[in-house]
């Protein structure tokens, strides 16, 4: 079953900032995002800029072991 993705208005700015962080969100990647929205991977990166998303999100990394 496919989820719906809802908006709460007409703006179209932040229609595309909803559908380009959905989208990587499913995805995981800039790739899998493009396809999902029908668009090059380049375009993907050129929404990402323009919509300032940050990505890749930061990740979590785990305790560093200090050495003596």
């Amino acid at each position: 079953m496919q989820q719906q993705l809802v908006l709460e208005d007409f703006n179209l700015g932040a229609a595309e900032l909803r559908l380009c962080t959905t989208a990587l969100e499913r995805a995981g990647n800039i790739v899998g995002a493009a396809k999902l929205l029908g668009i090059t991977r380049h375009a993907m990166k050129r929404r990402i800029i323009k919509l300032g998303i940050d990505w890749p999100r930061a990740r979590v990394v785990g305790p560093t072991v200090a050495s003596n």
